[in-house]
């Protein structure tokens, strides 16, 4: 969940470029985001990860995050924190909370090493499968 389209064109295509078997699906907020999913749910295709903003209209990211972990149905799903903020009382939010905390790189290369990093995610969601 994310608003900014620029960002989420380059990480689908980092994402492409480490492994193309996974589809990315987008929301511009956590509303639209819980929306999405809870549309998902009825479909019994839930995600292997939720990549979720901060800095989001709406419902940020920390809203969107507490509703997914009241939520029986998603707070299973693995969740990492893909954003701009480097504010200590940001990652102070989601410390302790079995969330995986990245900056938002600026060069692609990073970027690429990051959505490698986010599947992982996703690889160990299907072992346990």
């Amino acid at each position: 969940m994310d608003d900014d389209q620029d960002d989420l064109q380059l990480l689908r295509e980092a994402l492409n470029r480490v492994g193309n078997h996974y589809e990315l699906l987008h929301a511009p907020d956590g509303i639209a985001g819980l929306e999405l999913l809870h549309g998902l749910q009825s479909t019994h295709s839930l995600p292997c990860l939720i990549v979720l903003d901060i800095n989001m209209p709406r419902m940020d990211g920390r809203r969107t995050f507490q509703a997914l972990r009241k939520d029986p149905l998603l707070a299973h799903i693995p969740v990492v924190i893909f954003s701009t903020s480097n504010s200590e009382l940001d990652k102070l939010f989601f410390r302790g909370k079995d969330v995986e905390y990245i900056t938002k790189p600026i060069h692609f290369d990073s970027l690429v090493a990051v959505a490698e990093e986010m599947l992982e995610h996703c690889e160990a969601v299907q072992t346990h499968r």
